[in-house]
């Protein structure tokens, strides 16, 4: 039977303490990067509009940036943009509450709000 393995005691031990050290490096590689990758990830938007299906992709909803309710189609938005299409008629997510976040209530209750969104 054929063994690749060293036939004295030292050898071994020493084979063994090197892939030991070399199972170590790379677990401290892998580590690091991915610290690495944590702290270089570029943080969420504060704000995100939930966008339709379709060519034209209509604006749906006003989220927060880190709201998990939010769809895969989203573009990021400012806060005065968020603000403004809140105002005028977007729907704010019942979730994450932007509207609440920025200061907007109950714009349901204006009846000049009201009508300019149904339009």
């Amino acid at each position: 039977m054929f063994d690749d393995l060293p036939p004295d005691l030292d050898r071994l031990h020493t084979m063994w303490l090197q892939r030991i050290d070399a199972k170590i490096a790379a677990l401290a590689r892998r580590q690091t990067e991915e610290e690495r990758g944590r702290r270089n990830r570029p943080a969420p938007p504060e704000w995100i509009i939930e966008l339709g299906i379709g060519e034209r992709r209509p604006p749906l909803q006003i989220h927060t940036g880190d709201c998990h309710m939010a769809g895969k189609r989203h573009r990021p938005v400012d806060r005065d943009e968020a603000r403004r299409l809140l105002a005028t008629g977007f729907k704010a997510c019942g979730h994450c509450r932007p509207d609440s976040l920025l200061g907007i209530t109950d714009l349901s209750s204006n009846p000049a709000l009201t009508a300019a969104a149904a339009r």
